[in-house]
Formats: structure tokens, sequence, C-alpha cells
């Protein structure tokens, strides 16, 4: 499932940026959400990976801290695209005439970029506070992800600031973009119901489908796992929700969002047949004469002008 999901991660983003006419802010904004799905399921997959077949249960207060930074950071990256790509398909529907004016390749770096710096601010004012916690020795976290929940509802650890700062961060990076998500759907679907053709509105909806079956994916299992984390339910409960989260969410992503699409499977199908063409131009054997039989090429010693 991890080779999956980023070997078709990495083909889609190929096949967008290898056709132009997929150079547009939607599949500008798709490229990015792959990236943000490698970097999410690398955050923790290998290491799942290499204690599952070495039978080990250890991983260092640096190597923890890394864990978490780096998935807080594709974590919150992934949520704010979602929430631009509401926005997008917003524009899209609802002004139409309008959108190239409006989301125009500086708006759509500059989502890309603060997407980034905000992602960055959180994950490193996380791994702040942990750091800010006297972590003893031999401290035994009962899943698979080292999760900031976790991390800060340890015993020697103020329980008041960390909630505080967990409700603060729960409200930044989850209510706020869920928010602005139903807020562009609630403009979108009236939208969609008024257009009269009937391709129009398969079009639509299968777009607006499909990112809205992934932002269920994504928030979903997210929620998912907090909330069994809060309840404290038996380790394997929690060991589930996180290997969801962690694996299944972003092959779902992946194939809901883009495989599905018709645009990025016609570009996957050019993309092959070029590179097809590309290796039989290139093979010596390739040349095929006018009645189908393959020209044999040979060498001359004494070569024609």
């Amino acid at each position: 499932m991890y080779l999956v999901t980023v070997l078709r991660n990495l083909l889609s983003i190929l096949a967008v940026s290898s056709d132009s006419a997929l150079h547009t802010p939607m599949y500008f904004f798709l490229s990015n959400l792959c990236w943000a799905d490698i970097g999410f399921t690398s955050a923790t997959v290998p290491k799942m990976i290499v204690d599952t077949q070495s039978h080990s249960r250890v991983i260092s207060h640096a190597g923890c801290l890394t864990q978490m930074s780096f998935l807080l950071l594709v974590a919150c990256i992934e949520g704010v695209l979602l929430t631009v790509m509401a926005y997008d398909c917003f524009v899209t529907i609802c002004s139409p005439l309008h959108y190239p004016v409006i989301v125009n390749p500086h708006l759509c770096v500059f989502f890309v970029l603060v997407s980034f710096f905000l992602s960055l601010l959180d994950s490193q004012l996380h791994s702040w506070i942990v750091l800010q916690l006297t972590i003893i020795k031999n401290v035994e976290i009962s899943n698979l992800v080292c999760e900031p929940s976790q991390l800060l509802k340890l015993p020697c650890s103020d329980s008041v600031i960390n909630n505080i700062f967990i409700y603060f961060d729960s409200t930044m990076f989850g209510f706020l973009p869920i928010s602005g998500i139903l807020l562009s759907y609630y403009e979108i679907v009236p939208s969609i119901l008024r257009i009269s053709s009937s391709d129009g509105k398969y079009k639509a909806f299968s777009t607006c489908g499909s990112h809205l079956a992934v932002v269920c994916w994504f928030y979903g299992t997210g929620i998912g796992m907090y909330l069994t984390s809060a309840v404290s339910p038996p380790p394997r409960n929690g060991v589930v929700a996180s290997v969801m989260y962690a694996v299944v969410t972003p092959m779902l992503s992946l194939f809901v969002c883009s495989l599905r699409n018709r645009d990025v499977q016609s570009a996957l199908r050019r993309l092959r047949s070029r590179t097809v063409e590309s290796h039989d131009l290139f093979h010596p054997f390739s040349c095929v004469g006018e009645k189908g039989q393959p020209h044999q090429i040979s060498t001359s010693a004494n070569p024609a002008p």
C-alpha cells in the first residue's frame, strides 16, 4: 500500500507537469496535494515497516519529535490545500467568467506558500511545547505513531496548558478549514443545481464529489483518531486508527481525487504512449518495413557516399 501510494502520486505529478493542458490552478493544487500525501505516508509508514520486521518497539526522543513535526507539517499542509481547493471549486462554478482574474498564478503560489509556512509554524510550536516537558526514560506510548495528543498527555506535563493549546490548535487547523469548506459548498451546490446542461452538472458534481470525498476521508479518519486517543481506548483501537490515518487515507485520497479524474487518466495514457514511442524510436530493431517486416540494421565496410 505504501509503494502504491508513492508511485501513483509520483505518476500523477509527472502527468500533470508534462501535459500543458493540465497547467491550471486546480491541477497545480492537486500536484501539491500529491506531494503532501507522499510526505504524509512517508512520515510514519517506513518506521512502521522497519519496526515490524525487526520486532523493535523503541524510538529515540529525537526521532519521536522529528516524526511528530514532519507528520504535523504535511497534515496541516494537506488540510489547508483541501480548503484552498474548495475555494477554487467555488470560484470555478460560481464566478466562471472572473476565474482567470481571481485565481491567477500569483495567488496560487501565495496560497501554497502560506499553507507551508503556517504548517511549519504549527509543527515547530508543537515541538517546542513537547521539548518543555520533563521527559523521563522508558515512556510507553500505546501507538505506532508519535502523536502530539499522546505526547502532550504524559503524566509529567501540565495538563491545563496542554489542553488549552490542543483546543486552540484544533480550532485553527481543524474547525476553521472545515468551516471554510462547508461554506464553499453551501454556495457551490445551489449554483450546480442552476446549471441547465446535464453534462455540465455531471462534470461539476464529479469534480466536487471527488474533492468532498477526500475531505471526508481526511478529516473523518483524523477526527476518529483523536477521539480514540481522547477517550483512552484499548491500545489496539488506537493502533488501527493510526494505520487507517497514515496508510489507508493517502492511498484512497489518490484513487478518489486523482485517478478518477478523466483529465489525469488521459494525461497518464498520453505519457505512456510518448514513453513507448520514444523507446521504439531509440530501439535498434524497431524499424519496420513496408510489408511489416523488420529491417535488418547492418554495417558496411565501404559505406556509400
